[in-house]
């Protein structure tokens, strides 16, 4: 019980994933033909990589490596998560944009993003390092994916209320969060003293929260007419 309490109190975000997982499920049908058809598989997947992540540090039966010194080492599963999870909001990006030229540079950026981590393993070692400096090149990608985005909607004469717009509130949850959690993992390796002084593994949970807050938002408002 003791352990199931700590489980909870130090992961108390893990739970809100499978909150924003329900919702989207059950509001799935106002998004179900949409680019964002994949929301849930995405959101679970999220869910399973962060409960491995766990497990992998917290117990012996889920660990990758034998030596003592690397048994609790799980950051190989989210280097692969950043790779499909960027490759999944490139993807809704390029989907959600119409015009020809920005979806043209969205594949180049995309393409920029994964050369970035095929470069990074001859520098950094994915087994027992995140590849922070891909990740922060692929974050001003997706950033500069949804900066397109915002200038083809601030052309449009929309009639329905951007309140109800799934994408919407997917945007500014990516776009808070991939502004600063980069920099943040630049810090946990550069800088490990500041990091541990400022406690920002506090502010990154945080950021994670309000993402998916903004996610659960946007399924709970989101209406299928008003999504683009």
């Amino acid at each position: 019980m003791e352990e199931f309490y700590n489980f909870i109190t130090e992961q108390y975000f893990l739970p809100f994933y499978i909150i924003v997982w329900l919702v989207a499920v059950v509001r799935y049908r106002t998004f179900f033909d949409t680019p964002l058809k994949y929301y849930p598989i995405y959101l679970m997947y999220t869910f399973l990589t962060e409960l491995l992540g766990y497990l992998v540090t917290h117990t012996d039966q889920f660990q990758f490596f034998s030596e003592k010194k690397y048994d609790w080492h799980n950051v190989i599963i989210f280097n692969i998560y950043s790779v499909i999870a960027f490759s999944f909001f490139f993807y809704i990006y390029w989907k959600v944009l119409q015009s020809k030229k920005h979806k043209r540079w969205v594949a180049y950026g995309g393409l920029i993003s994964l050369l970035s981590y095929l470069i990074s393993l001859f520098f950094q070692d994915p087994l027992h390092m995140n590849l922070y400096y891909a990740d922060l090149i692929a974050s001003m990608v997706l950033l500069f994916d949804i900066g397109l985005y915002i200038k083809e909607k601030r052309s449009e004469e929309g009639t329905y209320p951007i309140k109800n717009n799934l994408m919407f509130w997917t945007t500014l949850g990516l776009s808070v969060f991939h502004a600063i959690f980069p920099y943040l993992f630049l810090i946990a390796y550069e800088a490990p003293l500041i990091w541990a002084k400022l406690q920002l593994r506090e502010v990154l949970k945080v950021l994670i929260i309000f993402m998916y807050g903004t996610f659960m938002i946007g399924a709970l408002l989101g209406r299928r007419s008003s999504f683009r």
